[in-house]
């Protein structure tokens, strides 16, 4: 793994080149380009709001906690870093199978495909950090959030999120050459994943649930919940994550980075005979 990474590193400048001409790619025919990148997830803020915030407020107000005078920012904190892990999830898929031809005719290490739709996804990401921020600063002259330390909470997110990330990016990109019907299923599992994670609804929601204590440990045991905690900890102090569940969270994810790049260099003979 050390010598994949040296070998990454080494070819950054084709890395950032993939990535800006993938978002030159994706938004070229688009009259509003880059504004799709935050028009979508503040869509998705606004449904939820109407529903969660608005039509059964009073009962979200009484998990929410600090939260609860500022749902909208507890929203758009979770959905814009969602936006980033299942459009990463979606495009890393087919990030082999849809260059197959500059794949078998450049020479560099295969890795940057699939990490070049994370570090992508990654740009349109941050930004919708302004944004974020605006919000942020609105509520906090409200004085309904405070701002302080815990925005240190962000770049560790960030950093945890990207490591699960380019595990998973690394391991269905070339899982999906060999069995084409892992970009299908991986649809189904981020839907599920969606609701499986606290974006929308605080974790407290989960652990005070009668739900039975072995769904409860299974359902922490995914590394999203301790990231997702770690996104909204930026604004909510008391939502920063245990340190089982932050544990879990930042050895999870390199478990999957570490899983990912083998079978990846396990696979690639195959993958590229597939090609």
């Amino acid at each position: 793994m050390t010598s994949g990474v040296v070998a990454v590193w080494s070819h950054r400048n084709t890395l950032r080149l993939l990535v800006r001409r993938d978002l030159a790619v994706k938004y070229q025919q688009s009259v509003l380009g880059y504004l799709w990148s935050l028009i979508e997830p503040l869509g998705m803020g606004a449904i939820y709001f109407f529903v969660f915030g608005l039509l059964y407020k009073s009962a979200t107000n009484r998990h929410l906690g600090d939260a609860a005078d500022s749902y909208p920012l507890f929203l758009i904190t979770g959905i814009f870093a969602w936006m980033w892990t299942s459009s990463a999830i979606g495009e890393a898929t087919n990030a082999l199978t849809g260059q197959a031809r500059l794949i078998t005719t450049m020479n560099l290490p295969r890795e940057v495909f699939p990490i070049g739709r994370v570090a992508g996804r990654f740009a349109e990401y941050v930004a919708g950090l302004p944004i974020l921020a605006a919000v942020a600063i609105v509520y906090a002259s409200l004085g309904k959030i405070d701002l302080g330390v815990s925005l240190l909470a962000l770049p560790l997110a960030v950093l945890i999120q990207a490591t699960l990330l380019i595990g998973i990016a690394l391991l269905l990109s070339s899982l999906n050459v060999l069995m084409r019907d892992i970009e299908r299923l991986m649809r189904l599992v981020t839907r599920v994943l969606f609701y499986a994670t606290p974006i929308i609804y605080p974790l407290t929601l989960v652990r005070e649930s009668s739900m039975p204590d072995w769904v409860k440990i299974v359902y922490e045991l995914n590394p999203l919940v301790g990231i997702f905690q770690l996104h909204h900890a930026v604004w909510y102090p008391d939502e920063f994550p245990d340190a089982r569940l932050l544990g879990v969270a930042a050895g999870g994810s390199l478990l999957v980075l570490l899983a990912g790049w083998w079978v990846f260099r396990r696979l690639e003979p195959a993958v590229l005979k597939e090609l």
